[in-house]
């Protein structure tokens, strides 16, 4: 890492993030714990994902009034939700409420984009930099980058060359784009693109959609929250945080206990029916085994196929779109506003290229391997990211001995809890990669992940620890009992999913989120910490923390989250 000449900002913790996250990280460590830390954040404001994700129709998929933080009563009280499902400026007002009321933009340090960071065992210090040369040491280093930020811009031959514009919808410009009469092609069809597509359809001359894996998706049927809806939440704060807490998945409803096959055929359709109509992702819950038996899995799948085909009207193009190769909910399961009615409008067409691929693009547009040219003004990559992993590699973070990150999860990432990782003393990892985090309703886990740690760092300051890091042994059997928990689901038989890093070419093929359930993860953490942190090795006084015992199996008394 390269010696800045500026003297060093020394701070007890840093924290490399600004959104859901990172807020509440600075908000724990300083306010309740009285240390000095700071927030560096790439951005010019926060948000995090949500600052960089603008892109037409962004829109939050957990309900409005569980996509907030819970620990305050009183921020409950005072902020109000207007929709079912949050846009993308609601959610950043939201943040910047947040932020403005627990006076946490002192300590944020925006348009600071972090390079390298490290680990100075001698002196037990986290040395950072940023691109712009400034110069952080801290004794706890907390990353807070998300598991969607790391935008996957995919390597098509000839991009150099289109003479339009194009744009990633994780980068995506805040003055906007103006679609207005253009032909515009959009490459992906995954949450985002089934999002983007209806709302640049509405001003493109044309839209020329380019899917590879269809998908799944239900309506989102997101309305403006009525005044009676509203009062409901004001009313029964504690009730909604127990649901939330309780459930596998962070979300604020229960998944039914009912399984598939002990209703007839025609009582099952009228359930999926009644899903359909009320929307969202609570469709998902309409019976407990959708995720765990593939039997099970196919009546949906197969419900849900036949709505596509009844949605769009011409039989090719309904085809294309309803021949999906995943369970329902093997890969994240997106909800829409008017995604599959997009196919009925003149100025939309779909390529499928999985039968017909992406050749290369030219100065005009998109070619595929038959030779056809897609004319072009603007290119969408809605192509998502190099999911939970990829924005840590991209920090430059070396720990004991120069270990890079890089090289240390060269075979995939590997954690202790998706919060610590072997060899990287005192840096913890909010919703890192063998946690829940993606498989949840964000905020949930991000508030569990933040009191951990900061129930962790506190147990250290009190009783003089210097410094934590699991034991590999820890790391080797949490890893196996992660990869058991997505074993007794249905989840890796989505072969071209990111949860197993399959949409970027060269990245490991490991299946990366916890899927055991938010509720069963929250406990196995609890009981770590209540032995003592227990798996970890703890340094600075008298105590070794014993390796962690075996874990029970996942998956049989709990569903794995959406």
């Amino acid at each position: 890492m390269p010696e800045s000449s500026a003297a060093p900002t020394n701070v007890d913790a840093l924290i490399i993030g600004a959104g859901f996250s990172g807020l509440y990280q600075l908000y724990c460590l300083r306010d309740r714990l009285g240390l000095s830390a700071q927030v560096l954040e790439a951005g010019d404001g926060v948000g995090g994902t949500w600052y960089w994700n603008r892109y037409p129709g962004a829109r939050c998929d957990s309900e409005s009034h569980s996509y907030s933080y819970y620990f305050s009563d009183e921020l409950l009280e005072e902020w109000e939700w207007t929709e079912r499902y949050p846009g993308q400026p609601e959610i950043m007002r939201y943040l910047n409420h947040v932020a403005d009321r627990f006076d946490l933009k002192r300590d944020i340090r925006f348009g600071r984009r972090v390079t390298a960071a490290r680990y100075d065992d001698a002196a037990n210090r986290w040395h950072v930099e940023t691109e712009s040369g400034e110069h952080y040491t801290a004794t706890w280093l907390i990353t807070a980058v998300g598991c969607l930020s790391s935008a996957n811009v995919p390597d098509i031959p000839g991009l150099e060359s289109f003479a339009g514009a194009w744009y990633h919808t994780g980068q995506w410009p805040h003055e906007g784009v103006d679609f207005t009469g253009k032909r515009v092609g959009q490459v992906g069809t995954g949450s985002t693109g089934i999002q983007a597509a209806p709302v640049i359809a509405e001003s493109a001359g044309h839209l020329t959609v380019f899917q590879r894996t269809a998908n799944y998706s239900v309506p989102a049927r997101n309305a403006p929250l009525s005044p009676e809806f509203k009062r409901y939440c004001h009313d029964r704060h504690d009730e909604i945080r127990a649901v939330i807490k309780d459930t596998p998945n962070g979300h604020p409803f229960r998944i039914a206990a009912r399984k598939v096959f002990d209703f007839p055929a025609a009582e099952r359709q009228e359930i999926y029916e009644k899903a359909w109509e009320k929307g969202g992702l609570q469709f998902r819950a309409s019976f407990q085994d959708l995720l765990a038996d593939k039997a099970a899995n196919d009546t949906a799948a197969d419900f849900l196929k036949g709505k596509i085909r009844e949605v769009v009207k011409d039989p090719e193009t309904a085809a294309a779109l309803s021949d999906i190769d995943h369970p329902y909910a093997a890969k994240r399961p997106p909800i829409d506003t008017g995604y599959f009615e997009a196919f009925n409008r003149d100025n939309v067409s779909l390529v499928d290229v999985r039968r017909n691929p992406i050749s290369h693009i030219t100065p005009k547009g998109i070619v595929t391997a038959d030779g056809t040219e897609h004319e072009l003004d603007v290119i969408v990559f809605a192509t998502g990211f190099d999911a939970m992993s990829g924005a840590l590699l991209k920090l430059g973070i070396e720990g004991r001995d120069g270990l890079a990150l890089k090289d240390a999860w060269r075979d995939g990432p590997k954690t202790y809890l998706g919060l610590q990782v072997a060899g990287f003393p005192n840096l913890f990892t909010i919703t890192g990669p063998g946690s829940p985090s993606v498989l949840c309703n964000m905020p949930v886990p991000i508030e569990q992940h933040v009191e951990w740690i900061t129930g962790c760092i506190a147990h250290m300051r009190d009783n003089r620890i210097e410094r934590i890091e699991p034991e590999p042994e820890s790391v080797e059997k949490w890893v196996a009992h992660v990869n058991d928990a997505a074993n007794a689901t249905l989840l890796p038989l989505a072969k071209h999913s990111w949860y197993l890093g399959a949409n970027v070419p060269g990245k490991p093929r490991v299946f990366m989120p916890y899927a055991g359930g938010m509720k069963r993860y929250r406990d196995i953490c609890d009981d770590v910490a209540a032995k003592g942190y227990e798996g970890f090795r703890l340094d600075g006084n008298d105590e070794k923390s014993a390796a962690v015992g075996d874990f029970a199996p996942a998956g049989s008394t709990d569903s794995p989250g959406i």
